[in-house]
């Protein structure tokens, strides 16, 4: 059984967007368009692919395992034409990454300006989210994940900051009400402005200083998802709440304006920064290959 590839990529759109304007809306084909083509789809197949109700389309049992195996398969055929791209003056076509809200905030600022300069005719889109999916089937060209995070045969590429820090801070206030902590243990005696990924209970908070390492489960009045919420948190801390646990890069403008002070410097926690991953078993895409040229160049003019 052949079916048509626009039909193929028109269920994808549809099934990844959650509803046929939505998925209009992305793919520059209508909603209408985009109905026929699936129900073509389903009448080829003699099955149904999608549950559609007014309030939303939802793949079914057989829609989810077809979409499990097109994303990737779709994805190659996609890296295939683009080859074509070796052929053209400059590289075009649109570069899709999946990355931490983190990256978003700390490691892209630097980057994405000079490069959609250099290369005009490249369309990036970012995802920003803090869950770890899998890029080729999110329909993804690459990914931005730290080591710990790596998915298993995938290349990985340094982008950014090659040491990080995760810094301990609080407002000036809440230091004068409370105290400030002496030792990382003094935390379990204070009100802890908590993160967690969703669906997980919150990390631990970590410590070293010569060779000691100290681990704590610190409480308080306050928890958020990380990721969009992120910046709720440290709003909290600067209003004096209570004491944030975080990049240092993300609350270094409140540690120079002195809205927040630093605390327990001494035993910040150094990990190495983040990578761009992306499958080796797989074409590279012509606008990927630029980025990773191009963040490899910006590195080394950096040294």
């Amino acid at each position: 059984m052949q079916a048509d590839l626009a039909d193929l990529n028109a269920f994808v759109a549809v099934a990844r967007a959650g509803g046929f304007r939505d998925a209009a809306r992305v793919s520059g084909v209508s909603a209408s368009g985009l109905s026929e083509a699936v129900r073509r789809l389903e009448a080829q197949l003699g099955v149904r692919l999608l549950n559609r109700t007014t309030r939303s389309v939802v793949p079914t049992e057989a829609g989810r395992s077809l979409l499990d195996r097109l994303g990737p398969a779709l994805s190659e055929v996609e890296a295939a034409l683009d080859v074509v791209n070796t052929f053209r003056g400059r590289p075009a076509g649109t570069l899709k990454l999946n990355v931490p809200v983190s990256a978003a905030r700390l490691v892209l600022p630097s980057i994405v300006p000079a490069f959609l300069a250099a290369y005009p005719d490249i369309r990036l889109e970012v995802i920003a989210e803090e869950s770890f999916i899998d890029v080729l089937a999110a329909g993804c060209d690459a990914g931005i994940r730290y080591d710990e995070r790596l998915e298993q045969d995938m290349i990985a590429v340094p982008i950014g900051p090659r040491v990080q820090r995760f810094a301990l801070a609080g407002a000036p206030a809440y230091f004068n009400r409370r105290g400030r902590p002496a030792h990382p243990r003094d935390l379990l005696g204070h009100a802890c402005l908590l993160g967690r990924f969703a669906g997980k209970a919150p990390p631990p908070w970590e410590f070293e200083r010569n060779g000691e390492t100290v681990r704590i489960a610190p409480d308080g009045p306050f928890m958020v998802t990380l990721g969009g919420a992120t910046d709720l948190a440290v709003d909290v801390a600067l209003a004096g709440t209570g004491i944030i646990y975080m990049f240092e890069d993300w609350l270094r403008p409140h540690f120079e304006s002195g809205a927040l002070e630093p605390a327990l410097e001494e035993w910040w926690e150094s990990f190495s920064g983040p990578f761009l991953y992306y499958p080796g078993r797989r074409l590279v895409p012509a606008p990927l290959r630029a980025f990773i040229d191009f963040i490899k160049t910006t590195a080394a003019t950096a040294r």
